[in-house]
């Protein structure tokens, strides 16, 4: 049988708009890295421009 996974799948929610743009999933084992919590800056398709996107897990 296949290997269970160490990942999760989670949002990426823009702070300024609060769209939910992306879903991606991270490595949880282990504990989530600092650089993934602190967030990414990703593109917003309604300000059309580059923001902070923080972790939303459903």
């Amino acid at each position: 049988m296949a290997k269970k996974t160490d990942r999760e799948f989670v949002w990426l929610v823009c702070t300024e708009t609060g769209d939910m743009n992306y879903r991606t999933n991270i490595r949880v084992k282990g504990g989530i890295d600092e650089k993934v919590k602190e967030g990414f800056m990703k593109y917003s398709p309604s300000l059309r421009k580059h923001t902070l996107h923080k972790i939303k897990r459903k």
